[in-house]
């Protein structure tokens, strides 16, 4: 079987492995008061160019969101998001269950476009009964998308600005954050991104972790008593060095970056081959999700072959699937699914 379906279908990067059992039997204090998880900060601040930024490490990508956004808000505020948004579609109502609305706009190929946001923030408080609704307190973008789709520096830089004038923070979901800075024709930097929003993470779960996502507060702006709000999240982990340990070796000699790219690799050559066999792209997306309208005869010559995941169903005859790429995918792998596709007549 080939595994397509997710990018988080395999356990970690060797070097991480490697470095846990060198270090199984050493003795930490817990909770992240120890030294590899303070060198792996250092080494994230360095990346971003933010020395000033304040560094947590969270369990998972869900609980990040939820903890991130309920420690930010007030109690009569909402987050808005594309209706595409994760936390909108994807995380099971996580940020509703803390007590703060998911406000969702019109997306454009799974983005916030500058223009709707800046209408809708316009719009609420021009509206003369907005103390009667949920306001919008923080707006929530993720890079790349739901749809693999990325920003570009002049978005991000178009949202930030909004963001400062209506006085709210923005938060960019970087749980494949890897392979949106690794994609090629990307204007968007690490630094960029830690200049231009109020507190991001960056993704392990789905680049070479066992699990784990790094939160970075740009601007001294770490909510108060966060450690406590992270436990009250259940994403607080007692052995927090083994969470410092894998992102002080995805940061050490690039090693993020470099696994990071070789997913995109595998995803060019996926769309080389879905494009050689007449399949049609159902977007053109740079990172390492792929969307593809399948006829759904020729959808089950993947059955029991290649794991995929289903996306949406467009017509009667027609499937949308989602293949995905990630820092492990073999080439042998996507030359098996060259054999298996058929030829176009």
């Amino acid at each position: 079987m080939i595994s397509l379906e997710c990018d988080y279908n395999v356990g970690a990067h060797p070097a991480i492995l490697q470095r846990l059992s060198e270090t199984n039997l050493e003795t930490r204090p817990g909770y992240g008061c120890d030294d590899l998880c303070e060198s792996a900060a250092e080494k994230i601040r360095l990346a971003c160019q933010c020395p000033e930024g304040d560094v947590y490490f969270l369990t998972g990508g869900t609980q990040t969101n939820s903890t991130v956004i309920a420690s930010m808000l007030q109690a009569y505020e909402g987050v808005v998001a594309a209706d595409t948004g994760h936390i909108a579609s994807h995380e099971a109502g996580a940020v509703e269950y803390t007590g703060h609305k998911v406000l969702t706009i019109p997306h454009k190929n799974g983005k916030i476009p500058p223009e709707v946001l800046n209408a809708y923030l316009k719009g609420f408080f021009e509206d003369s009964n907005h103390e009667h609704m949920v306001f919008p307190g923080m707006v929530y973008i993720s890079h790349p998308t739901e749809y693999g789709t990325l920003y570009t520096r002049s978005e991000l830089e178009r949202i930030s600005s909004i963001c400062k004038e209506y006085q709210i923070p923005l938060f960019l979901d970087g749980a494949r954050l890897g392979y949106g800075l690794m994609s090629h024709g990307t204007d968007v930097t690490l630094p960029d991104i830690a200049r231009l929003c109020d507190v991001f993470y960056i993704g392990g779960t789905k680049v070479g972790a066992l699990f784990g996502e790094a939160v970075v507060f740009t601007r001294q702006n770490t909510p108060p008593h966060f450690v406590t709000q992270i436990k009250q999240h259940g994403a607080l982990l007692a052995k927090g060095f083994l969470l410092g340990l894998q992102f002080d070796t995805l940061f050490t000699d690039d090693l993020y970056f470099k696994i990071s790219k070789h997913a995109i690799d595998m995803a060019d050559y996926l769309k080389e081959i879905l494009l050689e066999k007449g399949c049609q792209l159902y977007l053109d997306s740079p990172t390492n999700q792929q969307f593809i309208l399948m006829e759904d005869s020729m959808l089950s010559c993947l059955d029991g072959q290649v794991a995929y995941r289903f996306w949406e169903k467009p017509d009667p005859d027609h499937t949308v699937i989602r293949l995905v790429t990630s820092w492990a995918t073999p080439k042998e792998d996507l030359d098996h699914l060259k054999e298996i596709l058929p030829d176009p007549s």
